[in-house]
């Protein structure tokens, strides 16, 4: 699937489509050309449709005394500054370099900027831009970035409703397409609190835009979490990527790998099968149950030849091979053509208008 017809999709579906899926490899090369190459290796392996950066410099995003907000347990650096600046070395040629690589693994390239430099040489590599949770009321930045007249892709975390639908104002003046992202900006997300009720609440704000889900949870055996987020309409998933979740660091811990992307893609491919089309029919399989475990009207007791059906004369058994009971009125008052031992099931030819 490509990026643009994510935006397409209909409104009315017959189906759950399947979703588009964004591995977000953040800043997980660490600096290293060579691991940010082996990530996009991995994801498009992993069955990811794009892989996603991050493009900012620490001097442009944080203040030196930024507080962190992930578990330091886990991720030990107590300032956003320090953090930052550990993993900024990227930029334009390096990007560059990046892009080519994905064309030639067959996945879509994408990076989150932060500053309006990075933004610039970014809109020669992407078909859409990626606006984090972090921006969300930086109304100068979100109208900059619309100015480039390409999809919108907006996570929603830690945002009240208002404060979405300001954002949601300020992208619709300038014509963009949207798409929003339920997102919990919190580090690990425990599955409890993955709030993903707010995904049909998304769809119901803002049924002309699509919606889809940021995931911060630990990825676990099964990717529930995600896969209960597609059937609950979520077209566009992003979740944290990484070779290697032993490392240290704070997006390494609550990241997915290309093993587990890939189990996703498997388990979501079965629960999508069972789930089928979004209509009302009789399946195939049925027709056995449909012929024999429904019932027919028999007769309760013996008719003459020539006596109208009265509803003592009627009662109803399986199987289904003569007239159905949804008859059941049609029939009271119609003749016996023939003597009708007790317990015949009835055929329209046994039987005369009076």
């Amino acid at each position: 699937m490509k990026l643009a017809d994510v935006f397409d999709l209909p409104r009315q579906e017959t189906v759950i489509p399947r979703p588009y899926i964004i591995a977000e490899a953040g800043v997980n090369h660490e600096g290293s050309m060579d691991t940010a190459r082996r990530l996009i290796d991995e994801a498009a392996w992993g069955g990811a449709d794009a892989i996603k950066f991050q493009t900012y410099r620490a001097g442009t995003l944080a203040s030196k005394d930024s507080p962190a907000y992930w578990d330091t347990s886990k991720e030990p650096t107590k300032s956003q500054y320090e953090l930052f600046k550990k993993h900024d070395s990227f930029w334009k040629n390096e990007f560059e370099a990046l892009k080519k690589h994905c064309d030639a693994a067959g996945i879509a390239f994408l990076s989150t900027p932060f500053d309006v430099e990075s933004a610039c040489f970014l809109n020669d590599l992407m078909d859409a831009f990626k606006i984090s949770s972090s921006d969300i009321t930086n109304k100068p930045f979100i109208r900059f970035l619309c100015d480039f007249q390409k999809p919108v892709i907006l996570s929603t975390g830690a945002a009240h409703l208002h404060e979405i639908a300001e954002a949601v104002e300020w992208i619709e003046d300038k014509g963009n397409k949207l798409a929003l992202l339920h997102c919990v900006l919190n580090y690990p997300t425990a599955d409890a609190n993955a709030a993903l009720g707010m995904i049909p609440a998304l769809k119901r704000h803002y049924p002309g835009h699509v919606i889809g889900y940021s995931d911060h949870t630990l990825p676990g055996d099964d990717m529930h979490i995600l896969q209960t987020a597609v059937l609950l309409g979520a077209r566009l998933l992003e979740k944290h990527f990484t070779h290697d979740k032993t490392l240290p660091g704070n997006d390494h811990y609550h990241a997915m790998d290309k093993d587990d992307l890939k189990n996703f893609r498997q388990r979501l491919e079965a629960t999508l099968a069972s789930v089928g089309p979004l209509e009302l029919r009789a399946l195939p399989e049925e027709e056995p149950a449909r012929r024999n475990a429904r019932r027919s009207l028999v007769t309760a007791r013996a008719v003459p030849a020539g006596q109208p059906l009265t509803p003592e004369d009627l009662t109803w058994k399986r199987p289904a091979h003569g007239i159905s009971p949804r008859h059941y009125d049609e029939i009271l008052g119609l003749r016996a053509r023939r003597d009708l031992p007790e317990d015949t099931m009835l055929a329209w030819a046994d039987l005369d208008r009076a």
